[in-house]
């Protein structure tokens, strides 16, 4: 094939816990799609063997497909992983005396406030390796008690000496003025040259409060050692393998970075890995109009949910717990559970369950064939007749049937079960757990399940999805053409996103305007530039500013969108409007107070070229196969993926076959091609 000059390849990545996704874009526009085992012990071995499979689809060599590509957008779970396996940089910190424990009061917050018997997280930072320091600012930023040199000398040298690799430091106030976080980022330097990482608090979050601020620090320090070798080898593999070009990295926002950016700011892509398809997914509803939805990823590993109203996700600004921790920077709403492809059932007290642990890659399912011992939902589906054996993972591999039926019949006898009892009660169990995922997301954002329709991707999403639907209420379901690989998909036209802020604390009628537009400038002088770096052109550049306000007393911030970081007056209207709508209470007498203004700067990527579909008047199926939907089994239809297309209506019970994933329809579901060729499914 040719590609015009200069438009060149588009690779987007999604590694994930199981299989790493890989998507190549054309010139034309058109897709092709791999899937390869992700690499655990060193990712970009897996991110590599998949960009090979595409060249090998494409006929071409990886060195001539990574010449001639001009994008490759990455998301990686490596920042996850480091905080999972806590196996991050040997990590100290360095704060302003009297503050050395507040990383392990975290506000007195628990994740589960009913369990007085969970135990404190593992630490990042031990308290040998938290170092007070002489130094105080007020909070208008003055100097109240000078910065201590010699201290700060004394710490960097005992760090050294106790192994550290990453320092995190976190003064009082330092987002106002960062002046002591300046120089005591140079003293360590100087005693401490070959430290690998150093953090400071005013370029990780600049803003209070100051708990949040001390807990992301901490938490960059500790995943961007990781982070940046990650980075470092992946970009070496490839440009040894021909490319030429920045790999851009997913963020949590929902954006896209360059991975010098993500590198500095590695805590910026803790729980980005769902990002891409939770905005593919948006996308894909949006052009199918179907009003709001639930978008939710089944993988080999997790379940990620999303709420998706008027278009958009929601995303939290400030009370993001990840891993136990903290993380005050804006992300993306996504809560995730242990429910996957990989999920293992086990046994406890003759009690059936299934999961949060998963097989993962290695060595996978049962099923696999790699070694794998222990039953799995896959295992549970092929034993149900729910996947297919010869033509599993586009046909290279076969999926061992006996191994499955041995090992969900062991499981069985230790709970009392027959095989095909025991493989419905593993369906049955990973179901629930999934329907209580999104329960729990729609009743925090007081949505109607009713009202809403739900899109399925992932490896297994449109395996379990109608299932799901059902027992929630809903009476449609899309599954967009890509869903094996939409993460993947949606990393390709997702924007750069330069997303930052400032402090200043001021009430509203005393707030000094110059000063917001200094900082506001600020701001955007530094996105122009990052997002310049990055090769996005001036004209593709959108600014969104917002002004932070709280009441006095109030901890966390709310962004009140405006079209001038000045206009402080329209803010304070906005926020008074907003906060009476979701508390019920009227409070225009109280004076807000601003905290900051904060720039979210978007480059713009091209949108992905989509053509329309043909319409056909007919659809013939492929073969027919026996399989258990709902609790019975059914003499089900099968048909290829590309001959449902617009014009024609497959109704179940059946089997929606493409080369990395099935669509399973049931009794009374009928499943339609949108123009784009994504699936529409009705149920009765």
């Amino acid at each position: 094939m040719t590609t015009t000059e200069g438009a060149g390849y588009r690779i987007g990545v999604d590694v994930g816990g199981t299989f790493t996704d890989c998507i190549l874009r054309r010139a034309d526009g058109t897709l092709l799609m791999d899937k390869v085992p992700t690499t655990p012990h060193d990712q970009s071995e897996g991110v590599l063997t998949g960009i090979e499979k595409l060249a090998e689809a494409e006929g071409i060599g990886v060195g001539e497909l990574l010449s001639r590509t001009r994008t490759i957008v990455h998301g990686t779970t490596t920042a996850d992983n480091a905080m999972i396996q806590m196996n991050g940089a040997p990590t100290g910190l360095i704060v302003t005396r009297g503050f050395r424990d507040e990383i392990e009061f975290r506000r007195c917050y628990k994740e589960d406030i009913w369990d007085p018997t969970l135990p404190a997280p593992e630490p990042i930072a031990r308290r040998r390796v938290r170092l007070e320091v002489d130094e105080r600012l007020t909070a208008e930023g003055e100097i109240d008690t000078p910065l201590d040199d010699e201290q700060v000398r004394k710490a960097a040298a005992r760090l050294r000496a106790f192994g550290v690799t990453s320092i995190a430091i976190c003064f009082l106030h330092s987002y106002i003025n960062p002046v002591h976080e300046l120089r005591a980022r140079d003293i360590v330097l100087d005693e401490f040259p070959d430290v690998e990482m150093i953090s400071v608090s005013h370029e990780i979050m600049p803003k209070p409060p100051e708990f949040e601020r001390t807990s992301t620090t901490l938490v960059n320090a500790y995943v961007g050692p990781p982070i940046a070798s990650y980075l470092g080898r992946l970009t070496a593999r490839l440009a040894d393998n021909g490319y030429r070009h920045r790999v851009l990295v997913a963020t949590s926002a929902g954006g896209i970075a360059t991975a010098e950016a993500a590198a500095k700011r590695a805590v910026a892509t803790i729980g980005s890995g769902p990002t891409g398809g939770v905005s593919a997914a948006a996308r894909a509803a949006d052009r199918a109009g179907i009003g709001d939805v639930v978008s939710v990823d089944m993988g080999g590993t997790s379940y990620d949910v999303c709420l998706i109203r008027s278009g958009k996700p929601e995303i939290k600004m400030d009370w993001n717990w990840f891993h136990r921790y903290c993380i005050g920077l804006p992300m993306i709403d996504i809560p995730s559970v242990g429910a996957g492809g990989g999920s293992i059932a086990w046994e406890e007290g003759g009690v059936l369950h299934v999961g949060p642990q998963s097989a993962q890659s290695q060595p996978g399912p049962v099923c696999y064939g790699r070694g794998g011992t222990e039953p799995t939902v896959t295992d549970a589906d092929l034993v149900l007749g729910r996947l297919d054996a010869a033509g599993f993972n586009n046909g290279r591999t076969t999926l061992d049937v006996d191994g499955a039926r041995t090992a969900v019949a062991s499981l069985g006898r230790l709970v009392g079960l027959g095989l095909e009892e025991t493989a419905a009660s593993i369906l049955r169990l990973v179901d629930a757990n999934m329907t209580d995922a999104v329960r729990r997301v729609l009743s925090l954002a007081g949505a109607d399940p009713r009202k809403l329709s739900l899109v399925a991707f992932g490896g297994m999403g449109g395996v379990h999805a109608t299932t799901q639907a059902r027992a929630l209420g809903m009476r449609r379901v899309m599954i967009p053409r890509a869903a094996a690989g939409l993460s993947a998909l949606g990393l390709l036209s997702a924007n750069h996103i330069v997303d930052d802020s400032r402090g200043y604390i001021a009430p509203c009628a005393e707030v000094d305007r110059d000063h917001l537009a200094n900082l506001a400038a600020e701001l955007e002088s530094a996105a122009r530039d990052e997002l310049s770096v990055a090769g996005v052109p001036t004209e593709r550049v959108r600014l969104e500013w917002s002004l932070l306000l709280v009441y006095p007393g109030q901890t966390f911030d709310t962004a009140i969108a405006v079209d001038d970081p000045t206009d402080v007056e329209t803010a304070v209207g906005e926020f008074h409007r907003i906060n009476a709508e979701a508390r019920l209470i009227e409070a225009r007498a109280q004076e807000p107070v601003v905290r900051g203004v904060r720039l979210t700067a978007i480059g713009e990527v091209e949108p992905l070229a989509q053509t329309p579909l043909t319409e056909v008047q007919s659809i013939k199926p492929t073969g027919q196969r026996t399989m258990w939907v709902g609790d019975a089994w059914h003499d089900a239809a099968v048909y290829d993926i590309d001959a449902v297309r617009p014009g024609v209506t497959v109704s179940g019970p059946a089997a929606i076959v493409s080369p990395f994933t099935t669509v399973i329809l049931g009794p009374a579901e009928h499943a339609k091609a949108t123009p784009d060729g994504d699936l529409l499914i009705e149920l009765d």
